[in-house]
């Protein structure tokens, strides 16, 4: 029997994290420049679209995982609540395609992350951000550093997460200060009037919702790691605030100032930021600027992936991965102590699916499917956690928790923000399978993308009914030992 080995990861957990390291990780989790590129290649309407996804779904999710992260502040975070609200087979399809998004998301960031350093040779690098070879070596290798930094460290040392918050943040202060020194001097390459910031809702625009609400999500991944934060009852809450109003008028502002600089059908969709700010800084004859962006958003994004991967890395303990996957998963590295197994499938899967979701299809368009992806795996957990906050507001200790932050309103506020958020993912999902405009081929667009989703939960459901058989077969063992 390996149960002695399921307390041993979390008996070595130390409370490390406070306010302020929560707060930059929420950061480094929620708010990425590439959500600015693809809001501003949409045009000035984005604008208008952040407002409404923030109200309509950044602020009912930030409420939700406030008031589920200050009632059962348990190492899992989503996957608990899930499993709590709905039961064992539930929690872990939640616990599952969190873990699995993972798989398209690293290849998503590392390629929209190397067509960003490509700014850091300057304006030559816009070239280099359209190069398929460049991409596809620049991610390989941001590949293998990451496995090998998790491997060697699970536990991410707050400097890595405070840094990556950082240096995602500095590059869109820099961009809108750039923005502002430019519109002044030379007026504004986008037109900001009615006609223009109303959303025109073609084809492009409903296949870019899903990526805006996908770049509000994140700030549930901080409590997958409540039992390693100071005071997680009141950490949380306030972190997740403060970050949340910061990350959200940063999208705002950092949109308008690509816009500023750049016309919106000359963004692109990846690596637009950096464009902006290069565009804009050689203007003022400081190109200095760009390459200082593009090294500070580096580290933003090995923040990013390091937020990601330390969230992630504890959904197989947490799911109870003895009992529904193969035992090698829950092993620890003899001398690092991290999931070294799970780490290296993990980067497996994702260097194969870079690789197939380039046939037929352009940069962009390859880019496009990974993004698709990755938003419709992720927004299945979510659904559970919006639907657990409903359910579990019905049982009696949500007035008796005293460290409880709940949703104003009772239980019709619950409703309504749990209903809100569902909706908005389940539509995300929906609209994450028609084809952007940039695809070059619709149906193999559709195919990819749908492989990538059925195979991923399939697998995951097989693995389940596979240890469930193996669980029963334990227990039945044990009972007949018994008599």
């Amino acid at each position: 029997m390996s149960a002695p080995s399921s307390p041993g990861p979390k008996s070595q957990l130390r409370r490390v994290m406070g306010f302020w390291d929560v707060l930059l990780f929420n950061v480094a989790a929620v708010l990425g420049p590439r959500w600015v590129a693809a809001a501003a290649h949409n045009g000035p309407s984005s604008i208008v679209l952040w407002m409404i996804a923030a109200l309509g779904f950044f602020l009912p999710t930030a409420l939700v995982v406030i008031e589920l992260s200050s009632r059962f502040p348990e190492e899992g975070g989503l996957y608990a609540w899930a499993r709590d609200a709905f039961g064992d087979f539930h929690g872990f399809v939640a616990g599952w395609t969190y873990w699995i998004y993972s798989v398209f998301y690293f290849p998503a960031l590392l390629v929209a992350s190397t067509a960003m350093s490509a700014y850091v040779v300057g304006a030559r690098g816009a070239e280099l951000a359209e190069n398929r070879t460049f991409l596809l070596t620049g991610s390989f290798i941001l590949l293998g550093v990451a496995v090998v930094l998790n491997i060697v460290g699970l536990n991410i040392g707050k400097w890595l997460q405070n840094a990556g918050g950082v240096g995602t943040y500095l590059p869109m202060v820099i961009l809108v200060l750039v923005a502002f020194v430019v519109w002044l001097r030379h007026g504004s390459a986008a037109q900001f009037t009615w006609s223009t910031l109303a959303p025109h809702w073609n084809w492009d625009t409903v296949n870019f919702w899903p990526q805006l609400a996908f770049a509000f999500t994140g700030l549930e991944m901080a409590a997958f790691m409540s039992e390693e934060i100071h005071d997680p009852h009141r950490t949380i809450p306030r972190a997740t605030f403060a970050s949340g109003f910061s990350i959200a008028a940063m999208y705002i502002v950092a949109t308008v100032g690509v816009l500023i600089l750049i016309p919106a059908a000359q963004v692109d969709p990846k690596s637009g930021m950096f464009q902006a700010i290069t565009s804009g800084s050689g203007l003022l004859r400081v190109g200095i600027l760009g390459v200082l962006a593009a090294l500070l958003v580096t580290v933003g994004n090995a923040g990013g992936v390091g937020t990601t991967v330390a969230g992630t890395a504890r959904v197989p303990f947490a799911v109870g991965i003895d009992s529904y996957l193969p035992p090698i998963f829950a092993e620890l590295h003899p001398r690092w102590k991290t999931p070294y197994v799970a780490i290296l499938v993990q980067a497996g899967f994702s260097a194969i699916v870079l690789l197939l979701t380039q046939i037929n299809q352009s940069v962009n368009g390859a880019y496009q499917i990974l993004v698709d992806a990755t938003t419709a795996i992720y927004f299945i957990p979510l659904m559970y956690m919006y639907a657990a906050a409903i359910k579990l507001a019905y049982r009696k200790d949500r007035k008796t928790n005293p460290h409880a932050v709940l949703i104003p309103g009772g239980k019709a506020g619950v409703w309504l923000a749990g209903s809100l958020g569902f909706l908005v993912v389940l539509a995300g999902i929906v609209l994450s399978f028609i084809p952007p405009g940039e695809a070059t081929n619709k149906w193999l667009f559709e195919i990819e993308l749908t492989a990538c989703i059925v195979i991923s939960v399939a697998f995951g459901l097989i693995l389940y009914m596979r240890g469930a058989r193996a669980k029963a077969r334990q227990q039945a063992s044990a009972s007949v030992g018994i008599r």
